[in-house]
């Protein structure tokens, strides 16, 4: 990492020495367990809708991108630029709208400036992954107001180890003829945590049911074929971590890497070459004296960059991303308050960026990001029945344009700043009605600070084969949210019914100019879109539910998903773009002692409603079949599985892909993936 990535949040590390100290006057407290994200106060009940994937589940549902791992959960869908980047949606929202943090803090990279750019976070070394569904710019900012991805593992590790332990998983096939390996070990004693974890993954181009591309370099036909070309990678890395720990709290710190090359399905002769390392630091001091009861800070200092290598071996655009990070969050204790008992967290965070981009193929200029946020979050319990919560957040963003590189090639203009000052505010409630009942909701107000390139872009856009301009008078971006759900819960059985409904004044999208095409150097012709705030509505609706069916010495339970999103632009009076249709899945699951197995049939409608430069996505229908047994091998728990996805081969699209690209990488074909998982 550079020195100047590591300046601007270092004022933050006498606090977290401070956390340590603290820990020798603490009073006693039991350490409570992280329920959700977006969960500061750590409370069992809680008003927005969440999903988590961990354990078994995980390890079945594991893919090589989080966007993969995460498709088809309740209000999920993925922007799957072919195996390599695929970035979260939730709700039809995506790109800067979704936060994606990793055990809370944030992931700097420049994923949400391009379809193409992956995250760098492998599932390989996740042990936990926990979704927000919904607004959640009250304790993350802007960049969160359509939901949260938080990618959670042990590096930092916040809790006592017996003893040395450890865990290793080897996993081969797939559609993409994975081989991947991974392994992490702990260890430690009194006051004292380590960590250590290192993967590797390799993959080979998509196998995919045969498909037609249109022929390059004005050939004469399309060309028919079973393979995405130029989808392959290959990504390794690896963290060392430790804590240390004492009855009331910890402080600790983690360094990883992450390394990876893979190929562009838009362009089959340019590939990206990523890498990113970042230094965490994080501690926790409990039971303290006094007015505030908890203090927790976290500190994330990342190095990230990517060159965009051209068939040649030249390099096309290289793009940096240095920054940092802050997070501090104070828990005071109950207080009493009318009929009930009040708690709450008053929190800062500060994040700041350094982004370049290097190369005539640049379409952003380079930009400096600051933002520096306060936010209040409280909670009144009333007994049994009823909990309510409200919260506000105020913050200050700055964005700043480094103009042209040069002024003999005017791109982006002079240098130029713009200052924001985002609010944002919810409320809910959670209300226990007759049992086995729940009822819950929550209102929000949220504004976001236009990103970068939705100020300053203007070039032409290799990944989606367009030339997109910003626009630098552009204002924040408004919106207000309602969110319901119904729950149901007795035994193993449950059912859950939310309903959502978002409205905006000043959506940013991408939209198409009217203007002339542009012709670039290779003569072809590309559409002008602009960065545009329009009106706009989303809402939708999620079921999900779970039926013991039989039990006896086995179990076979019933599951059940639907969701459905709407989206318009109410300024051209048309749909929003990339949205998912209406998706309907039903599994069979049974389980007899280590044996588990599940059979998954998921359907995806017709996607017609799109605007006017997009065209449908047809329906599909895939089945799936995996199987998991645990074991005992040579002292450790193990978890075999295997994977037979897309068992009729069946030729699908992602609707919520963007249009140039998804015609050029249909969803993976029938394959069989095998794994092993050894935990001590």
């Amino acid at each position: 990492m550079t020195r100047n990535s590591f300046r601007a949040p270092l004022g933050a590390l006498p606090l977290l020495a401070l956390l340590a100290q603290a820990g020798a006057w603490a009073d006693t407290a039991a350490l409570q367990p992280v329920i959700v994200t977006g969960n500061p106060l750590r409370s069992e009940q809680f008003a927005a809708p969440a999903s988590s994937l961990a354990g078994t589940e995980l390890a079945l549902r594991r893919g090589g991108s989080l966007g993969e791992t995460l498709e088809g959960l309740p209000g999920l869908a993925s922007t799957w630029f072919g195996p390599n980047a695929n970035r979260p949606v939730i709700r039809g929202q995506d790109g800067d709208r979704i936060r994606v943090l990793s055990n809370a803090g944030a992931s700097l990279d420049a994923s949400s400036l391009s379809f193409d750019h992956a995250v760098p976070i492998d599932p390989l070394v996740v042990e936990r992954i926990e979704v927000l569904r919904g607004p959640a710019a009250l304790l993350y900012g802007g960049s969160a107001v359509g939901g949260v991805v938080n990618a959670i593992d042990n590096r930092i590790p916040r809790a006592p180890l017996a003893g040395p332990a450890g865990a290793a998983e080897a996993r081969f096939g797939g559609a993409t003829q994975e081989r991947g390996l991974s392994a992490l070990f702990e260890t430690g004693g009194t006051g004292l945590a380590l960590h250590a974890d290192a993967f590797g993954r390799r993959t080979a181009d998509l196998r995919v049911p045969a498909f037609e591309r249109a022929g390059e370099g004005g050939s004469a036909g399309p060309e028919r074929r079973t393979r995405v070309r130029n989808s392959d990678s290959s990504a390794h890395g690896g963290a060392l971590g430790g804590s240390l720990l004492w009855r009331h709290g910890y402080l600790g710190a983690s360094l990883d890497s992450y390394r990876n090359d893979y190929g562009i399905v838009a362009e089959e002769d340019v590939r990206i070459r990523m890498q990113r390392d970042k230094l965490a630091l994080a501690g926790e001091v409990r039971a303290l004296d006094g007015f505030f009861s908890t203090l927790r800070a976290q500190l994330s200092l990342s190095d990230y960059r990517h060159e965009e290598v051209e068939g040649s071996g030249a390099v096309g655009t290289t793009f940096k991303n240095r920054g940092g990070d802050l997070r501090i969050e104070a828990v005071h204790a109950r207080q009493a308050l009318g009929a009930g008992q009040l708690e709450g967290v008053l929190g800062l965070q500060a994040e700041r960026a350094r982004f370049e981009a290097l190369g005539e193929e640049a379409f952003v200029p380079g930009t400096r990001n600051r933002s520096v946020a306060a936010f209040l979050h409280e909670q009144w319990s009333l007994g049994a029945p009823l909990q309510l919560s409200a919260g506000l957040r105020v913050e200050r963003a700055r964005q700043e344009s480094a103009g042209d590189a040069e002024a003999a090639e005017p791109k982006f203009g002079a240098p130029q700043q713009r200052r924001f000052t985002p609010r944002s505010a919810s409320v809910g409630a959670v209300w226990q009605l007759a049992a086995p009942w729940q009822l819950s909701g929550s209102a929000a107000f949220s504004e976001r600070a236009p990103t970068a390139y939705e100020l300053f872009a203007n070039g032409l856009h290799a990944a989606t084969a367009s030339f997109e301009r910003g626009d630098a008078a552009q204002a924040k971006e408004r919106g207000r949210n309602l969110d319901l759900a119904l729950q149901w819960q007795q035994g193993p059985d449950h059912l859950r019914l939310s309903v959502f409904h978002s409205r905006f004044t000043n959506y940013i999208a991408l939209m198409h100019a009217g203007e002339p095409d542009v012709i670039d150097e290779e003569g072809r012709s590309l559409p002008v879109y602009v960065f545009q705030g329009v009106p706009a509505r989303l809402q939708g609706w999620e079921l999900e539910g779970r039926q013991r069916l039989w039990s006896g010495g086995a179990s076979l339970d019933l599951e059940a998903r639907l969701d459905s999103v709407r989206g318009d632009n109410l300024a051209r009076a048309e749909p929003l773009p990339r949205l998912a249709p209406l998706r309907a899945t039903l599994a069979l699951h049974w389980q007899q002692q280590a044996w588990t197995l599940k059979a998954e049939l998921q359907h995806a409608t017709r996607q017609d409603r799109v605007p006017t430069d997009d065209r449908p996505t047809p329906a599909w229908t895939q089945l799936h079949l995996s199987a998991a047994y645990a074991l005992r091998l040579a002292g450790a728990d193990g978890l075999a599985f295997v994977k037979l996805n897309n068992l009729g081969n069946q030729l699908a699209y992602n609707a919520s892909t963007v249009g140039t690209l998804r015609p050029l990488s249909p969803l993976p074909g029938r394959a069989v993936m095998a794994g092993l998982r050894l935990s001590f």
